[in-house]
């Protein structure tokens, strides 16, 4: 597990952040460990940053701002060329363009997997999607 790559999508962070209630929030906050220890190597998309912002805006400026500086000590922050954003924008077999950016920026990452607790979002990805549960189990 050590040198694989995986995507961490935005819900996971969530969960982590905020301890919302969610069936994979143990999960969620396990995988943010391992990711600040290295196994594995952990990405995130760049929107995913400006998606925080905005979903965390009840939090004061500078607890949102700590909250964004942690992640991006844990995770390096992957994007997607021009040629590939193109694609997604053109791409409607994702019902949500945020998710196949998601999967743009896994795939320009190297990433083995995206970890979401919404698979069925990334039935179309190029990258393969897992919830973290399945991750956890399948690495240990």
């Amino acid at each position: 597990m050590q040198n694989m790559a995986v995507l961490i999508d935005t819900n996971i962070l969530l969960n982590y952040i905020t301890n919302r209630e969610d069936k994979y929030l143990n999960e969620s906050i396990r995988i943010v460990e391992l990711c600040a220890l290295g196994k594995p190597n952990g990405y995130i998309a760049f929107h995913t940053l400006s998606a925080l912002w905005y979903v965390l805006r009840k939090k004061s400026d500078k607890e949102r701002r700590n909250n964004l500086r942690d992640i991006c000590m844990i995770f390096s922050v992957a994007s997607a060329s021009q040629e590939e954003i193109i694609e997604a924008i053109e791409n409607d077999s994702f019902a949500d363009f945020e998710d196949c950016l998601q999967d743009k920026c896994a795939k320009e990452a190297g990433a083995d997997y995206i970890i979401t607790v919404n698979e069925k979002d990334f039935e179309n990805s190029e990258i393969e999607a897992i919830n973290p549960r399945e991750f956890l189990d399948k690495f240990k």
